[in-house]
């Protein structure tokens, strides 16, 4: 089985690839620029460069490789960036997910998307696969409708959707977590939202969900996410009294009182159930997490 994924050089990208490796599978890590991945070592593994917005440099990829699997977690994620480059948001999340959808088409591949818990609204929280739909930004309307095109994809097809993914760093920027304890330890004040609510994903059980998905191939949408419902301030907390550090300069704030280019989803989280029967996802609690992350 070979396996290509798009934005392999990201956080998540090199725990997909690892666990890929540690399973025996064939990987093709792909990325804008030069890899940055460990794993040039392992005779399964190989990188090519692919900015997947050029139409014309994914379908060389694909004719060399002819993946059985493609898992596209590339994408513009930052909220407020997407909400000030629309444009370039729309390039990368829409018309790059279309591009790839395109090739892996032409070898039948099983195509795995990356969404988030920013297709919805927030009004509501704790939601199940099949609740509706309804972003309040602009990252969260370019991935849902990636999301809809997925959907129309002729093969086999499955949606991830996650919230919140965190772990410790080895390609990408530091999650969550780690840069609560770089603040804390530089004695920095930091405001974080304490009215939003998350399930926190540790990355490894994202992984574990998805190669899941690989192995029973399951089609159709799957929310992979933690269980325990936290704000960030209250995560930040958690890391604070893990390290033993004063938690006086975290400073809780509500969406009234900080302005942000994007608007975020005020609860969301998700129901796990189905991951639970369909998958045997079965993801570790948050301390558990902030234990493997910050150790």
């Amino acid at each position: 089985m070979k396996i290509l994924i798009t934005g392999a050089n990201g956080f998540l990208g090199y725990y997909l690839v690892k666990q890929l490796l540690e399973k025996g599978i064939y990987v093709i890590a792909t990325g804008k620029g030069d890899g940055r991945l460990p794993f040039s070592y392992h005779s399964n593994f190989i990188y090519r460069e692919m900015d997947f917005t050029d139409p014309f440099r994914v379908q060389d990829v694909f004719k060399e490789i002819n993946p059985d699997v493609v898992i596209h977690s590339g994408a513009m994620s930052k909220p407020d960036e997407c909400e000030l480059k629309k444009w370039e948001a729309y390039l990368v999340n829409v018309e790059g997910t279309l591009s790839v959808l395109l090739n892996a088409a032409e070898y039948k591949s099983h195509f795995i998307f990356l969404s988030t818990d920013f297709v919805f609204d927030g009004e509501k929280g704790m939601y199940a696969e099949d609740d509706v739909v309804n972003p309040v930004n602009y990252y969260g309307k370019t991935k849902l409708e990636a999301e809809d095109a997925v959907k129309e994809y002729e093969h086999d097809w499955t949606i991830v959707r996650t919230i919140t993914v965190y772990g410790k760093t080895h390609s990408g920027r530091a999650s969550f977590p780690e840069l609560i304890k770089e603040k804390l330890l530089k004695g920095e004040s930091y405001q974080i939202f304490n009215d939003q609510f998350r399930t926190p994903t540790y990355v490894e059980d994202l992984c574990s969900g998805i190669i899941s998905i690989i192995r029973k191939k399951a089609i159709g949408i799957y929310h992979l996410s933690g269980t325990d419902i936290l704000t960030p301030y209250q995560m930040a907390l958690r890391v604070a009294a893990y390290l033993n550090a004063d938690s006086s300069q975290l400073r809780h704030v509500t969406a009234s009182e900080f302005s942000q280019p994007a608007a975020r989803p005020k609860k969301t989280g998700f129901k796990i159930e189905k991951a639970r029967r369909e998958l045997d996802f079965s993801p570790i609690g948050f301390n558990e997490g902030l234990k493997k992350t910050l150790e």
